[in-house]
C-alpha cells in the first residue's frame, strides 16, 4: 500500500477513534446515561462526602467544554477567570429551565467538537495560531479526558444521593 494511502487510512482511523472517545460509553457511562432520570429535587443537592452537586458538575462540564471549543476556533475568545468562572455560583440550578438549558448547550458544543474532528479539512496536528503550542488534537483529548473525569464524578454523586441504578 502506498505511503500516502496508509497515511489517509490512519488519519481516518484516528478521527473515528476521537469521535468515539468524545461520545463516551465504552469504558465509562456516556453523558446521556449519567444525567438520565435524575430527579429535579436532587440536582442541587451536595451529598455528604462530595464537594459538588449534580448541577455544579454539569455546569462545570458545560463551561469547560465550551471554553475549550471556543479557544480552539476563535482567536478573540476570552476564557473565564480560573477557577471561579468555571463553576456555577450556587449548588442548585438558578431556575426551573437552567438544567435543561445547560444539557442542551453541552450537547450542542459536543456536536460542534465532533463536527470539527470529522471535517477532513480540520488539521488535527497544526498549532492553534493564538495558543501556546496547543493543537486541535490536544484540545479534543483534553475535552474527552475532562468529560470522562467529571462524568465519573457525576455518577458517584448520584450514587451518594441514592439516584444511580
Amino acid at each position: 500500500m502506498p505511503k500516502k494511502e496508509t497515511s489517509a487510512i490512519r488519519e481516518a482511523s484516528l478521527r473515528q477513534h476521537l469521535l468515539e472517545l468524545l461520545t463516551g460509553g465504552h469504558a465509562h457511562a456516556a453523558f446521556d446515561a449519567a444525567i438520565k432520570n435524575l430527579p429535579i429535587a436532587l440536582r442541587g443537592k451536595r451529598p455528604k462526602g462530595a464537594k459538588h452537586s449534580p448541577w455544579e458538575v454539569l455546569e462545570h462540564m458545560r463551561i469547560a467544554q465550551w471554553d475549550i471549543l471556543e479557544f480552539s476556533r476563535d482567536a478573540a475568545h476570552q476564557s473565564p477567570d480560573w477557577p471561579s468562572g468555571y463553576w456555577p455560583a450556587t449548588p442548585a440550578p438558578p431556575g426551573s429551565n437552567a438544567w435543561d438549558k445547560s444539557v442542551r448547550a453541552f450537547r450542542r458544543n459536543l456536536k460542534t467538537l465532533r463536527e470539527l474532528v470529522a471535517d477532513p479539512s480540520s488539521d488535527l496536528y497544526a498549532r492553534i495560531p493564538h495558543g501556546d503550542g496547543q493543537t486541535l488534537l490536544r484540545e479534543i483529548l483534553l475535552v474527552a479526558d475532562h468529560n470522562a473525569y467529571h462524568l465519573g464524578e457525576l455518577v458517584l454523586v448520584r450514587r451518594l444521593l441514592g439516584a444511580w441504578k
